[in-house]
């Protein structure tokens, strides 16, 4: 309970957070809940940071110390405990959510699912542009009739092969204006842009509209989704890559987004500025990003950027930026994705952005992918992947993996014991006992914070595994999906438009979500979201 007077050095009011978006101030929302428990509420722009991950999370997601940083929970006394671990850590400026994910119900609008920002702001972007699209029922027909289309599925690689509409050519988000007119030959083919759902349908179309493509373009309704909705088939494993554009295609990339970046005016960063940037003790947060492919950034990439795909950042900007109205510096070869994927940020309310482009910068190459702050490992015993299974062998072992449950559930440790950290209350038997205690995660830095954390608890010694999980499965060991949880898992939300053999009352039931975003922006009133977007004349091809 609070006292009428509240500390403020504590607690933080929740319109002191909304009044900080709306007037452009940095501050670092944190759902420090389980994945589960944040996609059926959170504020708007939240940020998912679970506690049972936070040390591996937060040096990416707040970069400086110094930042306004506000935890949240649900009364269940996590943010507490993050509070207490990143001043530990040396965060200055950390307070709790004055009444937690209650108390900001009370000040204004909860949303579910994740990514919801940037879902809403693809609504958003329809609404006020008037982005054309087509039903999978208008365009099946249509293409067995005959009629020419180009299709195009805006999505990462790896979702693309999961499953696709059949046909399309993968093109991810950032890469569209890029790659565009080398699979585009003439001006007068319906260009068609899919995705799982509607996000990076209508954003992908848009940028296509915004740079000026003399196509027809088209955002395919409700994407995957909707096509299974209206009873037809998806591609599995689906291969087929738009090419990297010659020179004619870029040089038309180029031009176009050097006409609709004038919009915008985001200045070109130099090398000088950018070491000074770099090197400073400025007051502000800056995140810097690489919108290239991962082939193209471990290459060789700017030192200390990150990489972040354009499409994806701007589908998932939460799960790369922790800290709304953050500074950003956007890296590409030559401005084409850096600038696209700008003006969708700068639209959603990230107004100061510069682009770095590489080939007019001098500035080293490095090809070791950016390692974000985390606090220092534990020093506990740890045990190489021969060691484990000698110890398994002999049936002298017990592990336990603090990994996410989805990873767990694909291939993990044969044996091993889900476990998330915030479980470890209580006697355990399942983890205690004579046998020695090992505990493992995606690359074993989690594992080690979490056995020093089950030392404490069970007043024994217990390890890590060296390389966790990669450095077994690296070393040739054998891997198992056959499940044991310490106790139910809530850390993953089942996304209704990842994968296939979704129910389809859950599908239908995201995309009716989805519709009902920009009257629940409204009535929330934080969002500032912007447009420089032509308007249209076509609804909808249908």
């Amino acid at each position: 309970m609070v006292d009428s007077v509240v500390d403020s050095k504590t607690y933080c009011q929740p319109e002191e957070v909304r009044e900080a978006w709306l007037n452009g101030e940095e501050v670092a929302l944190l759902d420090v809940r389980d994945e589960g428990p944040f996609s059926r509420a959170h504020p708007l722009f939240a940020v998912s940071a679970p506690l049972n991950h936070l040390e591996i999370l937060v040096g990416r997601l707040v970069p400086r110390k110094s930042t306004s940083v506000v935890v949240y929970d649900s009364g269940e006394g996590l943010a507490e405990q993050a509070r207490n671990r990143l001043l530990g850590w040396g965060y200055t400026n950390v307070r709790l959510l004055l009444g937690g994910l209650a108390g900001w119900a009370d000040n204004g609008e909860v949303y579910r699912d994740v990514n919801s920002a940037s879902k809403a702001f693809g609504e958003w972007v329809e609404a006020h542009s008037h982005t054309p699209s087509i039903s999978a029922e208008a365009f099946h027909q249509r293409r067995q009739n005959g009629e020419p289309f180009i299709l195009v599925d805006a999505r990462p690689w790896h979702e693309y092969q999961a499953m696709t509409i059949p046909g399309s050519i993968n093109c991810p988000g950032a890469e569209l204006v890029r790659r565009i007119k080398s699979v585009v030959k003439d001006d007068s083919t319906p260009v068609v842009v899919n995705c799982a759902g509607r996000t990076r349908s209508l954003i992908g179309a848009q940028s296509l509209i915004n740079a000026g493509l003399d196509n027809p373009v088209f955002a395919l309704r409700n994407g995957t989704i909707g096509w299974l909705l209206a009873g037809l088939e998806l591609e599995l494993g689906a291969d087929r890559a738009a090419p990297e554009p010659d020179e004619t295609a870029t040089d038309w990339a180029l031009s176009a987004t050097h006409k609709f970046g004038s919009h915008f005016h985001f200045p070109v960063i130099p090398a000088l500025q950018l070491q000074a940037l770099r090197e400073s003790n400025d007051p502000r947060t800056h995140f810097f990003l690489d919108v290239r492919t991962r082939e193209e950034y471990l290459a060789g990439h700017l030192e200390g950027f990150d990489h972040a795909p354009g499409g994806q950042l701007v589908q998932a900007p939460d799960d790369y930026l922790g800290v709304r109205n953050a500074h950003l510096v956007l890296a590409d070869n030559d401005g084409i994705r850096a600038t696209m994927t700008a003006s969708w940020l700068w639209q959603m309310g990230w107004h100061h952005i510069h682009i770095a482009k590489m080939n007019e910068l001098d500035s080293p190459r490095v090809t070791e992918p950016t390692v974000p702050w985390h606090p220092d490992l534990p020093d506990v015993p740890t045990v190489d992947p021969a060691e484990l299974r000698a110890l398994m062998d002999a049936g002298k072992v017990i592990v336990a993996d603090v990994s996410r449950s989805d990873r767990y559930r694909r291939a993990h440790v044969p044996g091993a014991i889900h476990a998330l950290r915030t479980a470890f209350k209580g006697p355990m038997h399942e983890l205690d006992g004579p046998r020695t205690l090992v505990v493992t995660s995606g690359d074993g830095k989690l594992a080690r914070f979490a056995a020093r954390e089950l030392e404490h608890h069970l007043g024994r010694p217990v390890a890590a595994l060296a390389g966790g999980n990669e450095g077994w499965i690296s070393s040739g060991q054998p891997v198992s999906s056959e499940t044991r949880f310490l106790a139910p898992p809530d850390d993953v939300y089942r996304r209704p438009y990842e994968g296939t053999g979704h129910d389809q009352s859950a599908m239908q039931g995201y995309i009716d979500w989805e519709l009902e975003l920009v009257a629940q922006l409204k009535r929330d009133g934080v969002s500032n979201f912007a447009t420089h977007l032509p308007k249209t004349t076509d609804d909808a091809f249908e």
